[in-house]
């Protein structure tokens, strides 16, 4: 092979036109993620940027909108339980999973309907 892929960038989900501002509550306000700019080209389009450690999660319109359901982004945390408590103050609901072995885990919707996991490493 002439070529290697090095990391993943970016993640991007699907959200409904004119929804920054609800994306900005959800992702920048509760989970805590700082937001980034976005190239000058690129606002037009709508959307909103946020870090997520070493990767950048990308909230992007899409139209027609349709939630991501079953795909979704896999978000490590430290401290889960304090996410939860978090979520419970702003009553956003979530659903706990014991299924995967050596994780506490939880799954939950951003404020479109796009599927989220959420999991802590035991």
């Amino acid at each position: 092979m002439t070529f290697t892929v090095k990391r993943l960038d970016h993640v991007q989900l699907a959200a409904p036109r004119d929804t920054e501002d609800e994306a900005r509550h959800f992702f920048g306000e509760i989970l805590g993620l700082p937001e980034l700019e976005k190239p000058e080209d690129l606002k037009k389009r709508g959307g909103v940027w946020f870090e997520l450690g070493d990767h950048q999660l990308h909230i992007g319109v899409e139209e027609p909108f349709s939630p991501a359901e079953k795909a979704h982004p896999a978000l490590e945390v430290a401290n889960l339980e304090g996410l939860m408590a978090r979520f419970d103050e702003y009553n956003v609901e979530y659903k706990q999973d014991d299924k995967l072995p050596g994780a506490n885990r939880i799954y939950t919707q951003d404020p479109f309907g796009n599927r989220l996991e959420i999991l802590e490493w035991v």
